[in-house]
């Protein structure tokens, strides 16, 4: 049996010398799976992917990424890991407002280059719908668009690991909809691990497991 992508054992996360945000979480990711975590708002879901992202170091436990513990990496390997396998995407798009679509797009190729990123992100874009927006500023986009931009801006240096972090907490219900479709349908094409982190019980239906985070401990649900 395969081992898992991602791993956390005991998994304990503070901010500076406050009580616990995680305290003693377990959790195993299979490859290409995509989970939701559920949870009330300061309950530690965007604190979960922080650490799993490897930009949050654990007070205790241990958590590892195909097989590597992030605690053993060192600040280049570590900065090479958060760029190349792992991509992420925020309820705030956070787009560079005075870039095109496409350039926000090829924002993270700017670290390591790489073979034809702009024909790779103009391919993203047009398999999202915004082929024909390649040279729009976000002004000019709506809230959905920005989005889609931002899954494209994640995925461009073919990430092992999708973190999404509220990713439809800004948008309308249909938009909503169409992202939440949209990150399974890109995820299972290329063959991507998700995990989403939500307040929308809409969206975690989406994914093939869900798990609720409560008084820091995390818990499958039925």
């Amino acid at each position: 049996m395969a081992a898992p992508l991602v791993s956390l054992r005991g998994l304990v996360a503070r901010y500076d010398a406050g009580p616990p945000v995680l305290d003693g979480v377990d959790l195993e990711v299979e490859r290409g799976a995509s989970i939701a975590i559920l949870g009330p708002s300061g309950c530690g879901k965007s604190t979960l992917l922080h650490v799993l992202g490897g930009l949050l170091p654990p007070a205790a436990g241990s958590v590892t990424f195909d097989g590597e513990d992030l605690a053993d990496l060192d600040a280049d390997r570590l900065a090479d890991l958060r760029n190349r396998e792992i991509g992420y995407v925020f309820q705030d798009h956070h787009l560079l407002p005075q870039c095109s679509a496409l350039e926000n797009v090829l924002v993270p190729t700017l670290v390591r280059g790489g073979e034809d990123a702009t024909g790779r992100a103009r391919a993203l874009l047009d398999r999202v719908g915004l082929g024909a927006r390649l040279d729009h500023a976000p002004s000019e986009l709506s809230g959905g668009e920005c989005q889609r931009v931002a899954v494209c801006r994640a995925l461009i240096n073919q990430p092992r690991l999708l973190l999404a972090d509220e990713p439809t907490g800004s948008l309308d219900a249909e938009a909503a909809d169409q992202l939440g479709s949209l990150l399974n349908e890109l995820v299972s094409a290329d063959g991507v691990t998700l995990i989403t982190v939500t307040h929308s019980e809409r969206l975690a239906r989406r994914m093939a497991s869900t798990f609720e985070l409560r008084g820091g401990a995390l818990r499958e649900s039925s």
